[in-house]
Protein backbone atom coordinates (compact mmCIF):
# COMPACT_ATOMS: atom_id res chain seq x y z
CA UNK A 1 0.00 0.00 0.00
CA UNK A 2 2.00 3.69 -0.90
CA UNK A 3 2.03 6.07 2.10
CA UNK A 4 -0.24 8.75 1.24
CA UNK A 5 1.21 10.98 3.34
CA UNK A 6 -1.39 13.18 6.36
CA UNK A 7 -1.89 16.49 7.48
CA UNK A 8 1.31 17.19 10.22
CA UNK A 9 -0.61 19.65 12.12
CA UNK A 10 -2.97 16.60 12.65
CA UNK A 11 -5.72 18.53 10.66
CA UNK A 12 -9.53 17.06 10.94
CA UNK A 13 -10.85 19.00 8.50
CA UNK A 14 -13.41 17.72 6.19
CA UNK A 15 -14.17 14.97 9.10
CA UNK A 16 -17.19 14.59 11.11
CA UNK A 17 -17.37 13.23 14.69
CA UNK A 18 -19.66 12.16 17.57
CA UNK A 19 -19.18 12.80 21.10
CA UNK A 20 -20.98 11.33 23.74
CA UNK A 21 -20.94 12.77 26.80
CA UNK A 22 -20.08 16.17 24.63
CA UNK A 23 -22.28 18.62 27.50
CA UNK A 24 -18.79 19.30 29.89
CA UNK A 25 -15.55 17.56 31.03
CA UNK A 26 -13.48 15.67 29.28
CA UNK A 27 -16.56 15.21 26.19
CA UNK A 28 -16.82 18.87 25.95
CA UNK A 29 -13.17 19.66 25.80
CA UNK A 30 -13.03 17.20 22.64
CA UNK A 31 -15.25 18.39 20.77
CA UNK A 32 -14.68 22.12 21.01
CA UNK A 33 -11.28 20.58 19.81
CA UNK A 34 -12.48 18.37 16.88
CA UNK A 35 -14.26 21.68 15.91
CA UNK A 36 -11.22 24.11 16.30
CA UNK A 37 -9.33 21.21 14.01
CA UNK A 38 -12.15 21.60 11.48
CA UNK A 39 -14.47 19.40 12.23
CA UNK A 40 -18.14 19.21 11.88
CA UNK A 41 -19.41 17.42 15.45
CA UNK A 42 -22.84 15.87 17.08
CA UNK A 43 -22.87 16.59 20.55
CA UNK A 44 -24.65 14.22 22.25
CA UNK A 45 -25.39 14.10 25.63
CA UNK A 46 -28.64 13.74 28.48
CA UNK A 47 -28.48 16.74 29.53
CA UNK A 48 -30.20 19.25 26.90
CA UNK A 49 -29.00 22.55 28.04
CA UNK A 50 -25.02 21.31 28.12
CA UNK A 51 -25.49 19.27 24.45
CA UNK A 52 -26.80 22.31 22.94
CA UNK A 53 -24.66 24.93 24.52
CA UNK A 54 -21.68 22.85 23.47
CA UNK A 55 -23.08 22.68 19.67
CA UNK A 56 -22.95 26.47 19.89
CA UNK A 57 -19.79 26.48 20.79
CA UNK A 58 -19.29 24.50 17.89
CA UNK A 59 -20.57 26.70 15.81
CA UNK A 60 -18.95 29.39 17.17
CA UNK A 61 -16.07 28.40 15.70
CA UNK A 62 -17.33 28.13 12.35
CA UNK A 63 -18.37 24.22 12.05
CA UNK A 64 -21.44 22.68 11.94
CA UNK A 65 -22.55 21.91 15.56
CA UNK A 66 -25.55 19.10 16.52
CA UNK A 67 -26.77 18.30 19.27
CA UNK A 68 -28.24 14.99 20.24
CA UNK A 69 -30.31 14.13 22.96
CA UNK A 70 -30.79 11.27 25.44
CA UNK A 71 -29.89 7.97 27.51
CA UNK A 72 -27.86 6.26 25.45
CA UNK A 73 -27.97 2.85 28.01
CA UNK A 74 -31.31 2.89 25.71
CA UNK A 75 -30.72 0.68 22.71
CA UNK A 76 -33.39 2.17 20.69
CA UNK A 77 -32.02 5.81 21.89
CA UNK A 78 -28.58 4.91 20.68
CA UNK A 79 -29.46 3.63 16.93
CA UNK A 80 -31.72 7.39 16.86
CA UNK A 81 -28.24 9.08 18.05
CA UNK A 82 -25.90 7.48 15.71
CA UNK A 83 -28.47 7.86 12.39
CA UNK A 84 -29.49 11.20 13.57
CA UNK A 85 -25.73 12.14 13.71
CA UNK A 86 -25.55 10.14 9.95
CA UNK A 87 -28.37 12.27 8.69
CA UNK A 88 -27.44 15.64 9.68
CA UNK A 89 -23.27 15.82 9.24
CA UNK A 90 -23.85 13.52 6.22
CA UNK A 91 -21.30 10.52 7.38
CA UNK A 92 -19.23 9.42 10.09
CA UNK A 93 -16.07 9.39 10.43
CA UNK A 94 -15.00 9.56 14.21
CA UNK A 95 -17.17 8.03 16.85
CA UNK A 96 -15.63 9.27 20.52
CA UNK A 97 -17.22 6.98 23.88
CA UNK A 98 -16.83 9.66 26.57
CA UNK A 99 -19.86 9.11 28.24
CA UNK A 100 -19.65 7.59 31.62
CA UNK A 101 -20.22 7.17 35.44
CA UNK A 102 -18.27 6.89 38.92
CA UNK A 103 -19.96 5.63 41.29
CA UNK A 104 -18.33 4.65 44.21
CA UNK A 105 -18.50 2.26 47.31
CA UNK A 106 -16.28 -0.38 48.97
CA UNK A 107 -16.75 -4.08 47.62
CA UNK A 108 -18.44 -5.18 50.59
CA UNK A 109 -20.95 -2.48 50.31
CA UNK A 110 -21.49 -1.64 46.68
CA UNK A 111 -24.98 -1.92 45.74
CA UNK A 112 -26.36 -3.89 42.56
CA UNK A 113 -28.00 -0.75 41.27
CA UNK A 114 -24.37 0.94 41.44
CA UNK A 115 -22.67 -1.98 40.03
CA UNK A 116 -25.65 -2.02 37.17
CA UNK A 117 -25.68 1.85 36.06
CA UNK A 118 -21.75 1.56 36.30
CA UNK A 119 -21.53 -1.44 33.71
CA UNK A 120 -24.66 -0.37 31.63
CA UNK A 121 -23.19 3.22 31.07
CA UNK A 122 -19.39 2.61 30.81
CA UNK A 123 -18.96 -0.56 28.98
CA UNK A 124 -22.19 -1.95 27.47
CA UNK A 125 -23.35 1.45 26.22
CA UNK A 126 -20.28 1.66 24.64
CA UNK A 127 -20.74 -1.21 23.14
CA UNK A 128 -23.41 -0.59 21.71
CA UNK A 129 -22.38 3.60 20.61
CA UNK A 130 -20.11 1.36 18.60
CA UNK A 131 -21.26 -1.41 17.32
CA UNK A 132 -24.39 1.22 15.44
CA UNK A 133 -21.54 3.84 14.32
CA UNK A 134 -18.86 0.77 13.32
CA UNK A 135 -21.42 -0.52 10.98
CA UNK A 136 -22.01 2.69 9.30
CA UNK A 137 -18.06 2.87 8.86
CA UNK A 138 -17.85 -0.47 7.45
CA UNK A 139 -20.52 0.85 4.84
CA UNK A 140 -18.21 3.91 4.18
CA UNK A 141 -14.68 2.02 4.56
CA UNK A 142 -13.34 3.45 7.01
CA UNK A 143 -13.38 5.22 10.30
CA UNK A 144 -12.14 6.07 13.92
CA UNK A 145 -13.29 4.96 17.17
CA UNK A 146 -12.11 6.69 20.47
CA UNK A 147 -13.16 5.16 23.97
CA UNK A 148 -12.43 6.61 27.08
CA UNK A 149 -10.98 4.27 29.56
CA UNK A 150 -9.01 5.06 33.00
CA UNK A 151 -5.67 4.38 34.81
CA UNK A 152 -8.14 1.98 36.96
CA UNK A 153 -8.85 -0.12 33.66
CA UNK A 154 -5.27 -1.01 34.87
CA UNK A 155 -4.79 -0.42 38.46
CA UNK A 156 -6.65 -1.32 41.54
CA UNK A 157 -7.91 1.66 43.05
CA UNK A 158 -9.69 2.08 46.92
CA UNK A 159 -13.68 1.84 46.31
CA UNK A 160 -13.91 1.77 42.37
CA UNK A 161 -15.16 -1.82 42.14
CA UNK A 162 -17.43 -1.34 39.90
CA UNK A 163 -15.57 1.27 37.55
CA UNK A 164 -12.50 -0.01 37.57
CA UNK A 165 -13.84 -3.71 36.09
CA UNK A 166 -15.70 -1.42 33.82
CA UNK A 167 -12.70 0.68 32.17
CA UNK A 168 -10.61 -2.78 32.23
CA UNK A 169 -13.82 -4.18 29.57
CA UNK A 170 -13.26 -1.08 28.13
CA UNK A 171 -10.11 -1.42 27.00
CA UNK A 172 -10.43 -5.60 26.42
CA UNK A 173 -13.50 -4.61 24.32
CA UNK A 174 -11.12 -1.71 22.35
CA UNK A 175 -8.70 -4.44 21.35
CA UNK A 176 -11.24 -6.87 19.95
CA UNK A 177 -12.96 -4.14 18.03
CA UNK A 178 -9.42 -3.22 16.34
CA UNK A 179 -8.64 -6.56 15.85
CA UNK A 180 -12.50 -7.62 13.58
CA UNK A 181 -12.35 -4.37 11.83
CA UNK A 182 -8.56 -3.83 10.93
CA UNK A 183 -10.08 -5.28 7.34
CA UNK A 184 -12.44 -2.27 6.91
CA UNK A 185 -10.07 0.40 7.74
CA UNK A 186 -11.42 1.13 11.14
CA UNK A 187 -9.01 1.89 13.53
CA UNK A 188 -10.10 1.83 17.22
CA UNK A 189 -7.99 2.98 20.56
CA UNK A 190 -8.97 3.57 24.31
CA UNK A 191 -7.18 6.61 26.07
CA UNK A 192 -6.90 6.46 29.58
CA UNK A 193 -6.65 9.32 32.18
CA UNK A 194 -5.45 9.87 35.58
CA UNK A 195 -7.75 12.47 37.68
CA UNK A 196 -8.42 15.38 35.21
CA UNK A 197 -9.84 18.73 36.48
CA UNK A 198 -12.82 18.94 35.00
CA UNK A 199 -15.40 20.76 36.83
CA UNK A 200 -16.74 17.25 38.71
CA UNK A 201 -12.93 16.79 39.33
CA UNK A 202 -11.88 19.59 40.88
CA UNK A 203 -14.67 18.89 43.30
CA UNK A 204 -14.25 15.96 43.80
CA UNK A 205 -9.89 15.79 44.42
CA UNK A 206 -10.28 19.31 46.55
CA UNK A 207 -8.67 19.37 49.83
CA UNK A 208 -6.06 16.86 51.35
CA UNK A 209 -7.42 13.90 49.18
CA UNK A 210 -6.12 15.71 46.61
CA UNK A 211 -2.98 16.85 47.52
CA UNK A 212 -2.29 12.90 49.12
CA UNK A 213 -2.90 11.49 45.33
CA UNK A 214 -1.11 14.07 43.56
CA UNK A 215 2.05 12.95 46.07
CA UNK A 216 1.63 9.42 44.22
CA UNK A 217 1.94 10.62 41.07
CA UNK A 218 5.21 11.54 39.75
CA UNK A 219 4.81 14.34 37.48
CA UNK A 220 3.06 15.59 40.54
CA UNK A 221 0.03 17.10 39.31
CA UNK A 222 -3.46 15.97 38.16
CA UNK A 223 -4.43 16.06 34.30
CA UNK A 224 -6.59 18.96 32.17
CA UNK A 225 -9.56 18.09 30.13
CA UNK A 226 -7.19 19.97 26.84
CA UNK A 227 -4.36 17.22 27.35
CA UNK A 228 -7.05 14.17 26.93
CA UNK A 229 -8.81 16.68 23.94
CA UNK A 230 -5.00 16.60 22.57
CA UNK A 231 -4.58 12.78 22.47
CA UNK A 232 -8.45 12.01 21.02
CA UNK A 233 -7.61 14.47 17.99
CA UNK A 234 -4.43 12.75 17.53
CA UNK A 235 -5.93 8.88 17.23
CA UNK A 236 -8.63 10.52 15.15
CA UNK A 237 -6.88 11.90 12.60
CA UNK A 238 -4.51 10.61 9.49
CA UNK A 239 -1.58 10.56 11.41
CA UNK A 240 -3.03 7.50 13.63
CA UNK A 241 -4.00 5.12 10.84
CA UNK A 242 -1.74 2.42 11.73
CA UNK A 243 -2.55 2.74 15.34
CA UNK A 244 -5.42 0.17 16.03
CA UNK A 245 -5.76 -1.32 19.33
CA UNK A 246 -3.59 0.57 21.61
CA UNK A 247 -4.76 2.37 25.12
CA UNK A 248 -2.94 5.90 25.28
CA UNK A 249 -2.35 6.58 29.22
CA UNK A 250 -2.39 10.09 30.44
CA UNK A 251 -1.38 9.72 34.06
CA UNK A 252 1.98 11.35 34.75
CA UNK A 253 3.73 7.81 35.29
CA UNK A 254 1.17 6.93 37.88
CA UNK A 255 0.81 3.64 36.47
CA UNK A 256 4.29 2.21 35.97
CA UNK A 257 5.40 2.55 38.99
Amino acid sequence: MEFKGFDENFSLSGKTALVTGAGAGIGQAIALMFARKGADVAAADMNKDAAEATAKQICDYGRKGVALIGDITDNKVVERVVSGAVAQLGKLDILVNCAGVALLDKAETLSADFWNRTITLNLSALFFMSQAAGREMIKAGGGKIVNMASQGGIIALDRHAAYNSSKAGVIALTKVLACEWAKHNIQVNAISPTVILTELGKKAWAGEAGEAMKKKIPAGRFGYPEEVAAAAVYLASDAANLVTGSNLVIDGAYTIQ
